[in-house]
């Protein structure tokens, strides 16, 4: 694809009612800004699920039709995610779950760690890029350091990693994205400080896949986690990690089970269905921009008209925000996802969720597994209010979120 057929077809913007006509769910009627818990799927993801499941399927191999359509279906899955991600088909790890899979490398990096040696994580996270860190450094007898964010900008500068390193760190887990506030840190930077003091990169993208394009290596990720349930997909995890660390790593395994990687790290028969629903997904976003070209290209394309729409949509939810009486709006870092995080005066996020849910409206209330990042907002167990966007949601929707928190709060 030319670069000027690029720039046509991005600035033609996001047919919203064509993807919307793809979500069976959004016939139900509600608006849903839940998506940073899991977006909504689309109809070709559940048919290449259904056709998967029932066509004939048995253990890997060449000889039957049946063990052709599992090759199939997870070479397909790689290379799909390869390209979502800006990585290598090879380098790509499935598994039930994000938190699941960075349970399992945390247990495997933990090996080449003695005693006094360093990691350091982040309070902005959610808890499955902190807590599989810190059991397995307690356990190896390693020093946990943490890195704090700006809790009146949001922001989390990479001066806060410069503060934790030393000639012992050997691990550095952060997030891509905050999945509570937002906030997007400088990961290139982060990488280059992490790198310099001899240490590897472990990137929670989960959030951060759903609204912009990767590029693992231009961000400098050593290792880059995500969920295909955020971002259209059936649920599952995928970590990809930089080959010749993945080559490095033994993880416990039977003995008949491949040793070469990506197989090595994969526990059991893979879920063929769940890996022929990611592969849609990915098509799915490869055709939002309707451009040509590589399958990379295209989700380039398409990707790029998400964040405009998106970000039009989240800036039209902050203006609505600033004329309602009583509303602090946590996300305020300079790059962020359209994901705004709400506390109110004197009223719990709950019961704020509970009246737009009564009219149509889902936004959920909580403190959605990131722990730290709640703690230190001082938001307590009650957590707030949070309002996500995904490519399908639209201006009705906007204006449905809008209408009905002036009643809640003008009642």
């Amino acid at each position: 694809m030319s670069d000027s057929t690029h720039r046509t077809t991005a600035g033609a913007g996001l047919d919203v009612t064509r993807i919307r006509a793809h979500f069976p769910a959004l016939e139900r009627g509600a608006a849903h800004f839940d998506g940073p818990g899991g977006s909504q799927t689309p109809d070709v993801v559940a048919d290449a699920i259904r056709d998967t499941l029932l066509s004939p399927l048995a253990n890997r191999g060449t000889t039957t039709a049946a063990e052709r359509n599992a090759e199939r279906a997870v070479t397909e899955c790689r290379a799909a995610v390869a390209d979502l991600l800006g990585t290598t088909a090879d380098s790509v790890i499935f598994g039930r779950s994000m938190t699941a899979l960075t349970f399992d490398l945390s247990r495997m990096l933990a090996a080449q760690w003695s005693p006094g040696d360093e990691i350091v994580v982040s309070r902005l996270d959610h808890d499955a890029n902190v807590r599989p860190w810190v059991i397995a450094a307690e356990r190896a007898g390693v020093t946990v350091r943490w890195m704090d964010f700006d809790v009146r900008t949001g922001e989390l500068p990479v001066d806060a990693l410069h503060r934790q390193l030393s000639g012992r760190t050997r691990l550095v887990a952060v997030t891509a994205a905050s999945n509570l506030i937002g906030t997007m840190p400088d990961l290139p930077a982060f990488a280059r400080a992490a790198h310099d003091a001899g240490a590897k990169l472990y990137v929670d993208g989960v959030h951060y896949t759903a609204h912009t394009l990767v590029d693992v290596e231009a961000l400098g990720a050593d290792f880059f986690a995500c969920s295909p349930y955020k971002f259209l997909g059936p649920h599952c995890g995928v970590v990809t990690g930089r080959p010749e660390l993945l080559e490095e790593l033994r993880p416990d395994k039977l003995l008949p089970s491949p040793d070469r990687v990506p197989e090595r790290f994969e526990l059991g028969t893979l879920p063929y269905e769940l890996m022929a629903g990611t592969t849609a997904a990915v098509t799915f976003l490869a055709g939002l921009a309707g451009a040509d070209g590589s399958r990379r290209q295209r989700l380039e394309a398409g990707m790029a008209l998400v964040e405009r729409h998106e970000d039009r949509l989240r800036a039209r939810i902050e203006d609505g925000l600033a004329r309602l009486p009583g509303v602090t709006v946590h996300s305020r870092a300079r790059r962020r996802t359209p994901t705004l995080l709400l506390t109110f005066d004197g009223v719990e996020p709950a019961a704020v969720s509970s009246f737009l849910a009564g009219r149509g409206v889902n936004a959920p209330a909580g403190s959605f597994y990131a722990h730290e990042t709640a703690e230190l907002l001082g938001l307590g167990k009650p957590g707030g209010l949070r309002i996500g966007l995904a490519p399908y949601n639209d201006d009705a929707d906007v204006d449905r979120l809008l209408t009905a928190l002036d009643e809640f709060f003008t009642r």
